[in-house]
């Protein structure tokens, strides 16, 4: 190391082939930092909408679950009701943002994303098939493997129709009023 460099402290960065200050200098104001490229691109706004969404649907899907326990090897009725609801409740509201209403930009990463992706638990879903086969009972197991795979489809399926039988009709008889 130098002379100047060990006896003013200074240190230039490995590699920056910057010159060290003299002893006695005062140290240049270094410009602002800015950020990386990709954290000016990152929608901010989105993800918060979609986590403070995530956690009113995740506080949901935990009351209903400690409301509705069941037994080990048991049909998981709450896990169910959970995902068979948030199925239909996701085929109404893609059909009313994208179809029937004029929404604000966050409200379809908010409420599809964030409440309904929270509140909805195909992971759950596993786990509780994984413990009734541990329990031994596989019959419970198939059924509510199979039950709520049909049982979510259909309702996302009626969630659709139904909304374009609610929203969509009243959308236009409302423009035909005006």
């Amino acid at each position: 190391m130098s002379d100047a460099r060990r006896t003013s402290g200074a240190r230039s960065p490995a590699g920056s082939g910057a010159a060290p200050r003299p002893a006695g200098s005062a140290a240049a104001p270094r410009p602002a930092r800015q950020p990386e490229p990709w954290v000016r691109r990152v929608p901010w706004a989105t993800l918060g909408a979609i986590s403070l969404g995530g956690a009113f649907g995740a506080l949901a899907r935990f009351g209903i679950t400690r409301a509705m326990p069941h037994p080990p090897g048991g049909f998981a009725w709450a896990t169910w009701l959970i995902n068979v609801t948030g199925c239909l409740l996701i085929g109404l509201l893609m059909v009313a943002i994208t179809e029937a209403w004029r929404v604000h930009r966050l409200v379809r990463p908010f409420l599809g994303i964030g409440v309904l992706g929270g509140y909805t638990t195909f992971s759950t879903y596993v786990v509780d098939t994984q413990k009734a086969l541990e329990a031994g009972a596989a019959r419970t197991a198939l059924a509510y493997l199979g039950g709520t795979l049909v049982a979510a489809l259909l309702a996302t399926y009626a969630g659709e129709r139904l909304g374009r039988l609610v929203f969509v009709t009243w959308r236009s008889r409302r423009e035909e009023r005006r």
